[in-house]
């Protein structure tokens, strides 16, 4: 029998297990999904937005897999760092290591100001109304009149529009109550979005970007002449585009034709912006206050370039949206500038060498690039790997009973039924609210849940 664990319960980790039980040249294959947290399914329960339920949706094939008697679920585990189970002793429980532990880190700005209060990342914005465990529930007041989301992708996307949407639109969802109360409360009534470079480069979907218009009470706001600033724009009738983009230039053509008086007469309005480059972030009071752009232009070669002109636009919340960066993992080596393990086809390289029995899968093997789905090619990649080294991986030694032996390290994992108990505790959470299941926000409260004990 091959003893695999499985570090990471989001869609790649869970492709990973998938991906191990559906080959068929080592029969007998037992796996161990570990998580940090206890709960499973990674970004799709923490990085999705609630109003996303298609998405969310992706949690019922994700559960048929660690459903399997072949999968054992292991929460509340961690690996590496401060009072984790370090890499080596991990390995001396099972045949093989596979870490999707993905890219937990963002991109700064690396610009004056950006520690200021008020200004923050995205992804910390997006944890806090997902219920992260990590982030105090109380950690967003919204009292801010205007905001910038600073980075054109579906992720500045998506948390422009929680900051626009109306509290009774998510009541239906799993926000938990405090970050629903601090929607409710929430003064924000401008939302500008800013990129540093044209409209045909943003990397937001089409579908994400119609959502925006279909805000109740909410209108956006494109400004023609940025938009005529794009050489795609201006030429796209002559020009090849990709299909999402010509369908982001139709929407965003239809947005900038609006009268101003349906925009005037809107609760909140979301301005998109482009050809505007982060310099500074603003301070008044002890808090941020705005951003300062630097005017930006295309180059001629696909990029852009300043033009010498600045603008400020008054912000009393910045959230910074402009990409992931992975995050070294003690005990594992770690490229600093990739932000990524070294591999080879997914196995872990050390000085260069591939290291017996541990391999990466996910944004950690390959940086934060793709769709959810793009983690099953990935995970078949690494999986390939690591069944064309079995026979020598199941000469390793390997423990009988890996939870047993990380009970005696002094570890309290949640196993499925603990999970099982967290999702009967939120359903009940939410009926005694009038909602439907409402996401317990805090560790206390997920721990006391999975082990049937009351608050």
């Amino acid at each position: 029998m091959l003893r695999v664990a499985v570090v990471g319960s989001g869609p790649s980790g869970v492709y990973t297990a998938q991906a191990l039980l559906n080959q068929s040249l080592v029969p007998e294959v037992r796996v161990h999904v570990l998580d940090r947290l206890p709960t499973p399914y990674g970004l799709v329960r923490y990085g999705v937005a609630p109003d996303h339920e298609k998405i969310k949706s992706l949690q019922n094939s994700l559960r048929a897999v660690l459903e399997d008697e072949r999968v054992t679920f292991v929460g509340h585990v961690q690996i590496g760092g401060v009072g984790g189970v370090p890499p080596a002793r991990l390995a001396e429980l099972y045949h093989a290591v596979v870490y999707c532990v993905g890219a937990a880190a963002d991109r700064p700005l690396a610009v004056p100001g950006e520690d200021l209060p008020g200004s923050w990342s995205a992804t910390r914005f997006v944890s806090w109304y997902s219920a992260h465990p990590d982030i105090a529930p109380d950690g967003f007041a919204l009292e801010a009149r205007s905001a910038v989301v600073i980075g054109v992708g579906n992720v500045a996307v998506d948390v422009a529009r929680i900051l626009a949407r109306g509290a009774d639109e998510l009541r239906a969802t799993d926000v938990p109550r405090a970050a629903l109360g601090a929607l409710a409360g929430s003064r924000v009534r401008e939302v500008h979005i800013a990129g540093r470079r044209g409209p045909s480069q943003a990397r937001f979907t089409t579908k994400e970007l119609r959502e925006l218009g279909a805000l109740p009470g909410a209108r956006v706001v494109v400004d023609p002449a940025e938009l005529a600033m794009d050489p795609a724009y201006a030429a796209q009738e002559g020009l090849p585009l990709p299909a999402v983009v010509r369908r982001n230039l139709e929407v965003l053509r239809g947005w900038s034709a609006q009268r101003e008086a349906s925009v005037s007469d809107a609760v909140r309005r979301i301005r998109l912006r482009f050809f505007l480059r982060p310099v500074e972030l603003l301070e008044r009071g002890g808090r941020v206050a705005g951003v300062r752009f630097a005017r930006t232009a295309p180059d001629g070669a696909g990029g852009v370039q300043d033009t010498g002109a600045y603008e400020d636009v008054e912000a009393q919340l910045v959230l910074r949206a402009v990409g992931y960066r992975g995050v070294e993992l003690p005990g594992l080596p770690f490229d600093p500038v990739r932000g990524t393990v070294p591999h080879v086809a997914g196995r872990v390289l050390r000085d260069g060498v591939p290291s017996a029995g541990e391999y990466v899968a996910g944004w950690i093997k390959r940086g934060p690039t793709g769709v959810i789905g793009s983690n099953r090619s990935c995970s078949k990649e690494t999986v390939a790997s690591l069944i064309e080294d079995a026979p020598l991986l199941a000469r390793r030694s390997a423990a009988e009973d890996p939870l047993a032996v990380l009970r005696a390290w002094g570890l309290r994992p949640v196993e499925w039924d603990g999970w099982l108990s967290i999702e009967r505790a939120e359903a009940a959470l939410g009926r005694s609210l009038g909602r439907g299941p409402v996401k317990i926000p805090d560790w206390q409260g997920l721990l006391a849940a999975a082990r049937g004990e009351e608050e």
